[in-house]
């Protein structure tokens, strides 16, 4: 029986942080025929980024297992029995990451049976394109999220001499939900906060000061600051400045409130989504509901804003007190992957035909050939595979931790207390000590 018409597959995620957890998960849903039988595994990088069991659970996918692991552990698992191996392994890693395990695959499968292997990006990409798109070369399968993405991706591989084959267009694996018809009861306006955008106090107190004002002009409204995690939490960027500790202290107005949650669930009684440049506005932008990206503190690199450029959507906090409603522009939300068309049921068509045809291959598939090796980058593909315990050979190196045998209760308890403190010290103490510096 063809592999691809297996009634059943095996299906393995690694995720280093709750967003991509959520990337990649739901991507192994959209990539696996519906009529299978899927066994999802998911498998949670340990980093700074580790999420924690309620952002876990606000993310709202069920694995048949969950697990906590490091590099090296999760190599040995991949390495084990040839016969039980994953049919797909969806890497949902920051591109250091998804480099380091290629070549760590690599070396523990060699050019026995192995499993098709998929990454890509979580959202919006809009920094560092080229050096992000080589680090993921490797991959069976380089998803890009639009039309757009995928030209850009094709183009910078081909620019390079690698392989551009394995792109492939999809969409974004979370959009959905009901069409936006209007009318909720009050009119909600929704501000999506991002962890690391803007990055200094001055521009967040402002986005905060302005969100509140927003509150007080149309007392009207529910205004409410859509937050990404708790203070402690890390997502997949560091929030130093969290929008709660701002807020302390100040006399809120009755109709301002900051919210949690699942962002679908809050999109279903949105009517205004208002965001510097999260990828919040492309699900909101699918279901039609007015998205405003702000241009209050320029349109720039550096915030992202800069990628919704044509898109209709910039807009200022005073032209959204004034009851402006931003129109998208058609063509431009069509190569973004928005799908508001109704598209979007068969984005992942080709990747599923795609994976089929590689399970199918006659023969098994060839060693994992990522476009980086010792000998195209001696002086950086190393360091980025010592990183993560790995000589430049792929293998483990010597004294990595866990490489020979899975973790005990004890050291269990101790990497907890560890990346605890690690939070504390990311969240609380560095950014005293750059205060401190600024004196």
């Amino acid at each position: 029986m063809p592999a691809s018409a297996k009634k059943s597959l095996r299906v393995a995620v690694l995720a280093d942080s709750d967003t991509r957890w959520k990337w990649g998960a739901l991507t192994a849903q959209r990539l696996t025929p519906a009529a299978a039988e899927v066994r999802l595994d998911g498998y949670l990088l340990r980093g700074r980024a580790t999420p924690t069991a309620r952002q876990l659970k606000e993310v709202g996918v069920h694995a048949d297992s969950l697990r906590e692991v490091t590099g090296v552990e999760f190599l040995r698992a991949m390495s084990e029995d040839p016969d039980d191996r994953y049919d797909v392994l969806v890497l949902a890693l920051v591109g250091g990451a998804v480099q380091a395990m290629l070549h760590g695959l690599r070396a523990a499968w060699g050019s026995g049976r192995r499993p098709v292997v998929v990454t890509g990006y979580v959202g919006v990409v809009y920094e560092k394109l080229t050096d992000g798109l080589l680090l993921r070369h490797g991959a069976d399968l380089v998803l890009a999220n639009s039309r757009h993405d995928a030209d850009r991706f094709r183009a910078v591989y081909e620019g390079v001499g690698a392989d551009a084959s394995s792109v492939t267009e999809v969409a974004l694996p979370f959009l959905g939900g009901e069409p936006y018809t209007g009318g909720h009861e009050p009119y909600t306006v929704v501000f999506a906060a991002q962890p690391s955008v803007p990055d200094n106090r001055r521009d967040r107190t402002y986005l905060l000061n302005r969100l509140v004002e927003h509150a007080r002009r149309h007392p009207e409204r529910e205004v409410l600051l859509k937050l990404r995690s708790k203070p402690g939490e890390h997502t997949t960027h560091i929030e130093e400045l969290p929008y709660q500790k701002l807020a302390q202290g100040q006399d809120l107005p009755a109709n301002f409130r900051l919210v949690y949650g699942h962002m679908g669930e809050v999109l279903d009684r949105t009517d205004l989504l208002v965001t510097v440049s999260s990828t919040a506005a492309l699900e909101a932008l699918h279901r039609r509901i007015p998205t405003a990206v702000l241009t209050d503190l320029g349109v720039r690199e550096v915030l992202g804003n800069h990628h919704f450029t044509g898109s209709g959507c910039l807009a200022s906090w005073d032209q959204l007190d004034a009851g402006h409603r931003p129109v998208p522009d058609e063509e431009w939300v069509a190569r973004q992957g928005v799908a508001a068309d109704g598209t979007y049921g068969t984005a992942f068509d080709s990747a599923r035909e795609r994976i089929a045809r590689l399970l199918d291959r006659p023969g098994g598939l060839p060693p994992l050939a990522p476009y980086y090796t010792p000998e195209t980058a001696p002086g950086y593909l190393p360091g980025i595979l010592a990183r993560h315990h790995l000589g430049p050979d792929g293998v483990p190196l010597p004294g990595a931790p866990a490489a020979d045998k899975a973790p005990g209760p004890v050291r269990q308890i101790v990497r907890r207390a560890a990346r605890g403190a690690y939070r504390h010290g990311v969240q609380r103490v560095a950014p005293v000590i750059r205060r401190m510096g600024e004196l």
